[in-house]
């Protein structure tokens, strides 16, 4: 489970923020909201968060700079080219944030053990790296490396923690790569699990990476599967009794690279094709429809519901920006409940989200006021952070109401662009 993430210097988060899953001391909705981990530091944490913030205020950068980490983690030790330069963005409307690196930190709970994980970079290389596992109360420091600009290299200071070659994986580490991603990629099984949570754990959906359809087709074609997706629809209220996949084969083209001719060639291969019927069922009567006949909330949340199915049964953590843009407000409030629902998330998973759907702070026990962060940026262009805790709501406070007057920040303003009058 994620506990937290830190970030500082990319994009319009110029200076340090912090989007923590920790649960406060509220008992609010303890029992369906929060997770009980067994560790001191975090007894519990959130299942579900959500962030609010106008157009243009950086929240969807809060989701690209977590976005961008998993990035480094998964490809700086193979996509990554000796001499290549990293395309991180630094906030660039002040000269000395434009010079200064990037920095990005995660901690999360892996099998009862915490794992705190970071790292700062700049476009040509990694600053520094460190890793403090807590299978215990204190910490155990695994591995820091730092660069030291005097010197011109990396070094290094490594705990007893850490088991294996260490000297090797030094040895192979780039200026651009991590150590970690190249010590799993020299068969690091101590490692293995930090890299393997940002690979298998963190599931992320933005326009930088969207839906794939296949996931739930391929559930589809399955008996069990088939059985879930329909139940998870019903439980959205949506009448869909059945769903019959039928899979045939079509000519196509595939691109083929050949990396040591240096050459790309395109074949004519044959491909399947999904056609999708779905079976209707009222008291008055049934009948079977095609996708096209469908509407696009439906659509958009058949292919939510496989991934979304896995994320519950494994418990792993989805992050989605701007989930509104695909589903209508009921149906978000159902999906954040399947979360929130010990029957559906015996695991543990978490969903993080942004949106701009301000019904959803008034809906009953939907969200604790642990869970409601908000986005919002200042006349220098900087994007702030800032949970709805620290305003103190009263108890029955209209949170929707509060929010659009202003009150906790993350909305628009355009009387003074404009030269209008309040």
């Amino acid at each position: 489970m994620l506990i937290e993430f830190r970030i500082k210097n990319f994009r319009s988060l110029r200076d340090e923020q912090v989007l923590s899953l920790v649960a406060s001391k509220d008992k609010t909705l303890q029992d369906t909201h929060t997770q009980v981990t067994g560790i001191n530091a975090a007894p519990t944490l959130l299942r579900s968060a959500v962030v609010y913030g106008a157009n243009a205020s950086g929240k969807s950068n809060l989701i690209k700079a977590l976005q961008y980490m998993r990035g480094v983690v998964t490809e700086s030790a193979t996509a990554i080219q000796p001499g290549q330069t990293f395309a991180v963005q630094p906030f660039r409307l002040d000269t000395d944030s434009a010079r200064q690196p990037s920095e990005f930190e995660i901690t999360f709970l892996l099998d009862g053990v915490r794992y705190q994980y970071g790292f700062s970079m700049t476009a040509q290389r990694i600053i520094s790296e460190h890793l403090l596992v807590y299978k215990a109360f204190k910490p155990q420091r695994w591995f820091e490396r730092h660069f030291d600009v005097e010197a011109g290299k990396d070094v290094y200071d490594f705990g007893p923690g850490l088991k294996g070659p260490k000297n090797l994986w030094e040895g192979a580490t780039r200026a651009n790569s991590l150590f970690l991603s190249m010590a799993v990629q020299l068969n690091s099984e101590a490692l293995r699990p930090v890299f393997d949570w940002f690979v298998n754990r963190l599931v992320m959906f933005n326009e930088q990476n969207q839906l794939n359809p296949q996931i739930s087709i391929q559930m589809l074609k399955q008996p069990d599967g088939r059985k879930e997706i329909c139940n998870f629809l019903s439980s959205a209220d949506i009448s869909i009794a059945d769903i019959d996949v039928e899979t045939r084969k079509v000519p196509g083209q595939a691109v083929h690279f050949d990396l040591v001719a240096g050459k790309t060639e395109v074949r004519a291969e044959e491909m399947e094709e999904h056609k999708l019927r779905f079976h209707h069922v009222t008291e008055h009567g049934k009948a079977v429809f095609e996708l096209i006949d469908e509407s696009n909330g439906t659509r958009n949340l058949l292919f939510l519901a496989g991934p979304v199915l896995d994320i519950l049964s494994k418990g792993l953590t989805l992050v989605i920006d701007e989930l509104d843009t695909s589903l209508h407000t009921l149906l978000v409030r159902e999906l954040v409940k399947l979360f929130h629902r010990s029957e559906f998330n015996a695991a543990g998973a978490q969903l993080i989200f942004t949106t701009h759907d301000t019904s959803l702070l008034d809906a009953q026990d939907l969200f604790r006021r642990d869970q409601v962060w908000f986005v919002e940026k200042d006349s220098n262009q900087t994007s702030t952070l800032v949970g709805l805790s620290e305003f103190s709501p009263r108890k029955n406070e209209a949170l929707e109401r509060c929010y659009l007057m202003g009150r906790y920040g993350g909305v628009p303003f355009f009387s003074h662009a404009l030269g209008l009058k309040h």
